[in-house]
């Protein structure tokens, strides 16, 4: 390659990072203004959350035409293939966690009348929200700065998360037994409980995408995951 075509390629790199960055940023607003707005039954806050990801979708849209653009201008190899794949996958998966906060915004708005458990049947979910919180900014970070180490921290924190998450279920369905008033609002909880367990998912997502950014390699171990299906069906059940 020419010095000029070098240069307006890496050019082309720094804008597809530079349009993650926004959408990780965004990400993790939504994500944690999304458990804000649910805690405080704030419909305002919840409505501008629902409003945000447009914003989101349109910039995962311009990730993928660039970087596919790219691909077919420039035909890279190795490495620098690596990188738009890497790009594109990273893209859809912040793209699900804002889709996925949208959705605790819009169960913010489903419950602001409705009758108010006490104030602990929240705040399993704020820790589980938290950890998710800090793994989304933790993986996103380790994207920025090519850090597979790291990455791989928050990977193989996965079933910490599914694990928070089904004591959260049995939690909510206790709350639930305890007073028939909690069922509507701790129905909506599990929920949202369950929306933040899957952005913990794709958060490993996101580790994997870098892994195979650095190496070249998918991991070829299974992923950290507790089956939650079952548990969840026990606990309504009662077998």
């Amino acid at each position: 390659m020419t010095d000029h075509i070098v240069r307006s390629y890496d050019a082309d790199l720094e804008g597809l990072r530079r349009s993650l960055a926004e959408m990780g940023g965004m990400a993790e607003r939504m994500l944690g203004d999304s458990t804000v707005a649910l805690v405080r039954r704030d419909t305002t806050l919840a409505q501008k959350i629902i409003s945000a990801d447009q914003r989101l979708d349109n910039l995962q849209r311009e990730v993928e035409e660039k970087a596919v653009l790219t691909i077919a201008r420039r035909q890279p190899l190795a490495n620098d293939l690596r990188e738009l794949i890497s790009a594109i996958r990273i893209a859809a998966d912040i793209e699900r966690v804002g889709d996925l906060a949208k959705n605790i915004a819009k169960r913010a708005v489903a419950i602001s009348g409705q009758f108010q458990p006490p104030h602990r049947a929240v705040v399993g979910l704020e820790h589980i929200s938290r950890l998710v919180q800090a793994q989304l900014k933790e993986v996103l970070d380790a994207y920025a700065a090519g850090n597979e180490q790291k990455a791989l921290e928050v990977w193989r924190r996965d079933d910490e998360i599914d694990a928070l998450y089904t004591s959260l279920f049995r939690e909510l369905l206790t709350y639930m037994m305890e007073d028939p008033r909690n069922i509507t609002f701790c129905t909506h909880l599990l929920f949202c409980a369950k929306n933040i367990e899957r952005i913990g998912d794709h958060t490993t997502n996101i580790a994997e995408t870098i892994h195979y950014l650095i190496t070249g390699d998918s991991l070829d171990v299974n992923r950290p995951k507790l089956d939650t299906t079952n548990i969840e069906v026990e606990a309504v059940t009662g077998s």
